[in-house]
Order: C-alpha cells, then structure tokens, then sequence
C-alpha cells in the first residue's frame, strides 16, 4: 500500500494498493478527481497538476523495529566478543611458550637448525595470538555499548 498527499492539503491522504509507480500515482490522480467532483477537496488546484506532483507519504521507521535490529546487532558483536576471548584463551599458554623462547636469539650460545624451525613455526602462533589478542581488545570497547543496549532492552517496564 502506498499513500500519497498533496503539497497544498497535506491532511489530504490517498490510498493506493502497491507500491509507488505510475500506475499507483494515476489511480491516486482517479482519487483525487473524485474528492474534487464531490467538493471535498479544500483547495484549489493549479491548471497542469498531475501526478507527479503527487508526494509519497512514507512511514517512519517505528522505533520498536530499530530497537529490535539494535538488540540483534548488540548479540552480534557480544557473540563475536565470546569467539575472539575463546581464540585467545586457547593459544595464550602456547604464545607465552614461544615468546620465552624468542629469547634464545639474544643469546651468545649456537643455536640448532630444529630451534630455528622450531621459532619460526612458533612465530605463525605467536602471531596469530596477537592479532587475535588485538581483535579482542577492539572488540571489547564495542561490546561495552552492546551490553548496555541489552540491559535497556531488558529492563523491566515496571522498575
């Protein structure tokens, strides 16, 4: 269903089945036609109107609808916030491993060439801890404000 109105009689709303389109707007003009034959229409038209100059009457968004998408999004980032701490808490023990080791290449002792295979496959860890660890500390701040989106969301209409 589409509504439209008119710049000069805004209380003036004519419904049309569909969406808006030609088609719709030439129905709205029948409409138009009729209130005017029949004397309910305020005012006076200028020669040339047509329906084009018809104005659609959209629907504001109700805020309901937008606090449900806020509450979903809200979900979103705290799910994403679970995965990333579980991420981190599994290869934290490992990262710390790895980054004790690095200090063997500070060292003045000979190193093996199994250490250095060893390191360098323990980098692909300690990297993806890091950049885990960061992801995880970005998506912390976010998930301050998701939390409070949820408690307004849940907090009792009676308190």
């Amino acid at each position: 269903m589409v509504q439209y109105t008119l710049a000069q009689s805004p209380e003036i709303i004519l419904n049309v089945p569909g969406r808006d389109s030609d088609k719709a707007r030439d129905k709205a003009m029948d409409q138009l036609m009729e209130l005017m034959e029949a004397g309910k229409l305020p005012t006076e038209l200028e020669d040339g109107f047509g329906p084009q100059q018809l104005i659609e009457v959209k629907e504001p968004q109700t805020t309901a609808a937008s606090g449900e998408e806020e509450v979903t999004q809200a979900v979103q980032i705290l799910s994403n916030l679970a995965n990333l701490k579980l991420k981190v808490q599994e290869s934290k023990a490992e990262a710390l491993e790895v980054r004790q080791t690095i200090d063997i290449l500070f060292s003045d002792r000979a190193i093996a060439e199994s250490e250095i295979a060893s390191l360098k496959e323990g980098f692909k860890v300690l990297k993806s801890f890091a950049q885990a660890n960061l992801r995880y500390q970005e998506a912390k701040l976010k998930a301050e404000d998701a939390r409070r989106v949820l408690d307004r969301a849940l907090k009792s209409p009676d308190s």
